[in-house]
């Protein structure tokens, strides 16, 4: 009996908590507030020449000559500690890749990929007899989903890319370059 009550009240509850988050979530007119009050250089950021992210503190830093540009709070494959050894092991790599190409067309709004795996992730792989995996890009939110960022951005989710929200990903694809160092740490 005591089961049946609680099954009865997920739903309501997952209700309840999603209608929360949905009402302390900015609407758009409040990020274009916020966008005006902002200063220039919060807005858009000049162009990052490295991108460092710092798996332990789950943030993504745009760098230029040695100096944090802007930070993000970012989230990460569903099994985010160690790197990434196979395909399907959901971990994001670590380690020095480059950011080598952007896809606008991506399943998820906007995305750029991280040149993962390089020739030792692929020989590790190819040793293990395993595929090291692909596609690992930094992108916002599923495509219609964006009212969900504020809910998805506590977890770690995705297959192993690098999350944040979409306003978030449309300032780091305006100041990334194709060709931009990342350095993933663990």
């Amino acid at each position: 009996p005591q089961k049946n009550a609680v099954t009865r009240l997920l739903p309501f509850l997952v209700f309840c908590i999603l209608a929360t988050l949905l009402a302390l979530a900015p609407t758009p007119a409040t990020h274009m507030l916020a966008a005006q009050e902002a200063p220039d250089s919060l807005q858009q950021p000049t162009h990052a020449d490295f991108v460092l992210v710092k798996k332990s503190e789950s943030r993504l830093f745009l760098m230029k000559n040695g100096q944090v540009l802007k930070s993000y709070h970012v989230v990460f494959g569903a099994n985010p500690h160690g790197h990434k050894e196979q395909e399907g092991d959901q971990r994001t790599p670590e380690g020095r890749y480059t950011l080598d190409y952007k896809k606008s067309d991506s399943a998820y709004y906007k995305a750029i990929r991280i040149s993962y795996p390089n020739r030792e992730d692929t020989a590790s792989a190819r040793k293990r007899g395993v595929s090291p995996g692909g596609q690992i890009m930094i992108h916002g939110q599923k495509n219609g989903r964006s009212w969900l960022a504020p809910f998805a951005q506590l977890f770690n989710w995705t297959d192993g890319c690098i999350a944040v929200t979409d306003a978030e990903m449309e300032e780091i694809w305006q100041a990334v370059k194709v060709g931009t160092p990342i350095e993933i740490l663990p």
